[in-house]
């Protein structure tokens, strides 16, 4: 089967069929545009053609490029390898997999870094009014702070946050989030939150939807379109910089403060889970190594006899 029929089949299945998100289909498109290309100046244009040697030899040429590649960015290539032939076996539209014998590389472990409750206060603070603050009227500070209380409230993505619909409000306290895959997840809004986003959607999303055509969306541009992940970006960096924390921060930092808030105030890891939308809870318990080292540090601090 040639090559680029192969990788077109491929990306419709992961797109269609499994349902991966629009940013992951993009990077293994790249992914494979780029072992087609390898392949093509090594004489092979058809998937039979392609051996173990030529496989670990594309991946030794990746590893050892200058400058050295993320581990992680290695790693998605190499998913992105092995899915394409596995996709292929399965299918019946190859014999043999010669992918099977390549292993990733082992990408660091890196604790997330979660900001303090009074970090996050402040920085909450300084992306606009609390609701009951009537001498604020700027649709723009109503809208980020309702979506950084969001964000903290739910522990939920950005994109998925920036998918929402005011429909999947409807509920009251709890929130219908879409995430990876295309599953749903209900989530609670804690009372902050709803506020917020109550006080947005009755004196700021009309004047924006005003702006421009209608939509569906919860969070408006200021022109009236749907906000971009981008701009959500930019309302975090900009409510940083206000708050004077020069730490980074970023949109994930408020999904791991939250989790990280949780396991500190007792929540179950499994619980976390699912609020989070972690498919394993392995993914989840890297939190708990973040709540080990704070107590560990407040009992060295504490303790009469820990030193």
């Amino acid at each position: 089967m040639r090559l680029d029929r192969a990788v077109d089949a491929y990306l419709r299945h992961i797109t269609i069929e499994r349902g991966l998100s629009e940013h992951t289909v993009a990077a293994y498109r790249r992914d494979l545009a780029g072992y087609r290309v390898w392949l093509h100046e090594h004489g092979v244009d058809d998937t039979d053609a392609v051996t173990t040697a030529l496989v670990s030899d594309f991946a030794a040429e990746r590893a050892s490029a200058q400058p050295p590649p993320a581990a992680t960015s290695l790693a998605r290539l190499q998913s992105s390898v092995r899915g394409l032939h596995r996709f292929l076996v399965r299918e019946g539209l190859a014999d043999a997999d010669p992918s099977e014998r390549l292993r990733p590389p082992k990408t660091p472990q890196r604790l997330p870094k979660a900001l303090s409750i009074e970090q996050i206060e402040r920085l909450l603070d300084a992306a606009g009014p609390a609701p009951g603050e009537v001498a604020e009227t700027d649709v723009i500070a109503l809208r980020d702070r309702a979506l950084l209380e969001l964000l903290y409230a739910t522990g939920a993505r950005v994109s998925e946050v920036m998918q929402l619909d005011v429909d999947d409000l409807a509920h009251g306290d709890v929130l219908r989030v879409r995430g990876k895959g295309s599953k749903e997840r209900i989530v609670p809004v804690g009372s902050y939150a709803r506020a917020a986003v109550d006080a947005y959607l009755a004196r700021a999303r009309p004047e924006l939807s005003r702006r421009g055509r209608a939509s569906a969306r919860l969070f408006l541009g200021a022109r009236g379109a749907p906000l971009s992940r981008q701009g959500a970006w930019l309302v975090i960096q900009t409510a940083a910089e206000r708050a004077g924390l020069t730490a980074h921060v970023s949109p994930h930092t408020f999904r791991h403060s939250f989790a990280t808030h949780l396991l500190q105030g007792g929540a179950d890891v499994r619980v976390v889970q699912e609020l989070l939308g972690h498919a394993s809870v392995a993914t989840t318990q890297i939190y708990t190594h973040v709540t080990v080292d704070a107590l560990r540090d407040v009992y060295l601090t504490s303790h009469p006899r820990a030193r």
